[in-house]
């Protein structure tokens, strides 16, 4: 019985490592299996992919790329924390030219009245799907687990325009959630049978785009055909207006910026997230005023500029996780090796900002299906992101253990 189990444990590393991800017949759940999610309905079969004319997506070189240097400053080089009262962007201030999702104003105020578009796009394995395309463009990007505690990320883009985005893969539960935050469509190359469900039942449905439909293509590369779906987001809005569904967005609760740092910071040049498979890390610039990606110990670059990723804004979600045992992600040979899993980020829970060079601990709060992750400190006032893109770090709430912070000293 014990080498059974060995084997099996075997079988879903392997499974999850080489990016299998079928249309799986959901397994009958244990016994003690419980479901948050919102009842299935009757299954609908997936569209079919057409295969696209090959193009071979814009990449550079790692040797171009000039990492971020380590050890980095003393966290004197930082912002340093301020007892003056902050001052937030009011609701006048964001006029037709000013974005929502980054408090930043915009070159190309037009980009502000179309769908912002949700896109699925891959993490692992690393030498099949690393650099990827288009993320430094995303004004707000989701990192979360996703199977054998791998990650994978959901981008926002709407106020720029990427050449290339990918590569492109399927959905999770979590894509059930962030759609209705932003108002926006999602890019997906497919997702298990449970999920398409729920998309397909979705209040989103009407603004899905599928693989088949334009703006996505094979890049003909030599890797697993999984690794190679990508796509030119101007297709994706041509392919919304065709649905009648590429109108400006009605945000919700929207969150607060503001370009001074609040109040009760600490100094935090470095931080690590240890998903167990993958380790994220992001190391404050000082001369930028930004966080750089690393992803495993190597700088994390977006392939279609070869610039290594930054955010303005890195937000810890703590929320709960929990795994949906009605819904199989990978199968093999009729068994469920891997389960959903729910990341439930409705309600309330712990969080942590990071933003010029300091951590500020608050609470993230979404009361309303439609509203974004509003975060506040402890007093229950608005704890304001800094202008410009962010990073949500999605973790379960026990994850402590996992997250390192380093002030520099």
């Amino acid at each position: 019985m014990k080498s059974r189990l060995v084997l099996y444990l075997f079988a879903v590393a392997l499974a999850v490592a080489c990016g299998q991800e079928a249309a799986p017949t959901p397994l009958p759940p244990p016994p003690v299996a419980t479901a948050t999610s919102p009842p299935a309905v009757p299954t609908i079969p997936p569209p079919v992919v057409t295969a696209t004319p090959p193009r071979v997506a814009t990449a550079v070189s790692p040797a171009t790329v000039t990492p971020f240097p380590s050890p980095l400053p003393s966290p004197t080089s930082a912002a340093e924390p301020t007892t003056a009262p902050v001052v937030l962007l009011a609701p006048e201030d964001f006029g037709p030219d000013r974005n929502p999702l980054t408090g930043e104003l915009v070159a190309e105020p037009d980009n502000l009245t179309r769908r912002p578009i949700a896109a699925k796009i891959s993490n692992a394995p690393a030498q099949w799907v690393r650099p990827q395309s288009g993320l430094n463009s995303a004004d707000v990007v989701f990192e979360h687990l996703a199977e054998g505690n791998l990650t994978r990320f959901t981008a926002i883009f709407y106020s720029q325009t990427p050449v290339d985005v990918g590569p492109i893969r399927s959905a999770r539960l979590i894509d059930i959630e962030i759609p209705a935050m932003y108002d926006a469509a999602l890019a997906f190359s497919g997702s298990s049978v449970g999920v398409s469900r729920k998309i397909r039942a979705s209040d989103f449905a009407e603004r899905v785009l599928y693989a088949n439909e334009p703006g996505f293509y094979r890049t003909g590369a030599n890797k697993p055909l999984e690794h190679t779906l990508y796509a030119d987001p101007n297709g994706w809005w041509r392919a919304l207006d065709a649905k009648g569904q590429n109108r400006p967005p009605a945000f919700g609760q929207i969150m607060a910026f503001s370009s001074q740092p609040p109040a009760n910071g600490e100094p935090a040049v470095d931080l690590s997230v240890d998903y167990r498979q993958t380790v994220s890390r992001w190391q404050y610039d000082p001369a930028t005023t930004t966080y750089r990606r690393w992803s495993d110990g190597e700088p994390l670059v977006d392939a279609t500029t070869g610039e290594q990723l930054f955010a303005r804004n890195v937000v810890v979600v703590f929320a709960n996780h929990q795994t949906d045992f009605s819904i199989c992600e990978t199968q093999v040979d009729n068994r469920c090796l891997a389960f959903s899993i729910e990341i439930q980020i409705w309600g309330e829970g712990r969080a942590w900002l990071f933003r010029d060079g300091q951590r500020f601990t608050g609470t993230w709060r979404r009361v309303a299906r439609n509203d974004m992750l509003i975060l506040t400190d402890a007093d229950g006032q608005p704890l304001p992101l800094q202008l410009g893109n962010t990073w949500f770090q999605m973790v379960p709430t026990d994850f402590d253990r996992q997250i390192a912070v380093s002030t520099g000293e």
